[in-house]
């Protein structure tokens, strides 16, 4: 009887817990009715999930993943739709329209636009154009609202990260020396001119790698692992290359690096060693006009 009553109480205090605005929530179904579903929303009471968000076979007592945020008369509404960023992450969005206290951005959710309040934007942003920006739970308002001052919300140093470390990056602003990028939603980095072959737009999410973290703890980020496991991974893609292309690639040492990053995902200098090491081991002919599989 103990045990019940003990789980019972962690249920209750859990509760208590239970929604986070602007997030996804695990809640149970209370009931269902011809509009909908409510669901338990803990100290917030029942919270209805309107009837074309609902996915089919769901019964009460079933839980389901829902989007929790708050109307513009402060109620809470939940949806099975997700939006483009959640709360306490960094999105990249585009401005619908000025409003009296901010401009409103595209979210992602019916009905639903995101306010990026005047005090919060570094410069005016304008009506078409996309911002990488920061989605957060305002404590004055407390409502979720956007922000383009991402200094404010990113460390510039790690003692974490490490070498070679795969991470998830965001291309926030051309710099002098190449991108200023954001890494694994919590860090700026630098993405070097030289580490770039292709066309890169502003708010792209890519993987990348930890090129080094200097010695002031700042971090500069590659699009290929570096060292000897790189080349021999760039010698294997080369390899399937040649055999998915009939065994010949109009690829030389002369071709340009935003043409070989094209063809194959790599640096022109992955792809030189690459070569480098299939023509020591005469797998590869090298021709005037490409290179031929022996």
């Amino acid at each position: 009887m103990s045990f019940s009553f003990s789980s019972y109480l962690c249920a209750q205090i859990k509760k208590l817990d239970l929604i986070q605005i602007g997030k996804l929530n695990t809640l149970e179904i209370v009931k269902k009715v011809d509009f909908g579903l409510y669901l338990d929303g803990g100290p917030y009471g029942e919270l209805l999930l309107p009837k074309k968000y609902v996915p089919e076979g769901k019964v009460s007592g079933d839980d389901i993943e829902v989007f929790v945020y708050s109307d513009s008369e402060d109620r809470l509404i939940t949806t099975t739709q997700k939006p483009l960023a959640y709360a306490n992450e960094f999105g990249v969005m585009e401005v619908k329209e000025v409003g009296e206290y901010g401009v409103f951005l595209e979210w992602g959710i019916d009905g639903k636009d995101l306010l990026v309040p005047f005090r919060e934007q570094r410069k005016p942003m304008e009506v078409g154009k996309k911002y990488v920006v920061y989605v957060y739970l305002d404590e004055v308002t407390d409502r979720i609202v956007a922000s383009t001052k991402l200094n404010k919300f990113l460390k510039e140093r790690s003692d974490t990260l490490e070498a070679n470390q795969e991470v998830e990056i965001i291309i926030v602003a051309p710099s002098d020396l190449g991108y200023r990028v954001i890494v694994n939603q919590e860090y700026w980095g630098l993405l070097y001119k030289n580490e770039v072959f292709g066309k890169l737009e502003i708010g792209a999410y890519r993987k990348a790698f930890i090129k080094r973290i200097r010695p002031d703890h700042r971090i500069d980020v590659s699009l290929q692992k570096q060292g000897v496991k790189e080349i021999d991974r760039a010698t294997q893609q080369l390899l399937e290359a040649l055999e998915a292309n009939e065994g010949f690639l109009p690829l030389t040492d002369k071709s340009p690096p935003e043409f070989i990053y094209e063809q194959l995902r790599m640096s022109k200098k992955s792809f030189k060693k690459a070569v480098g090491n299939l023509y020591k081991k005469r797998i590869i002919r090298l021709e005037k006009e490409g290179i031929r599989m022996l």
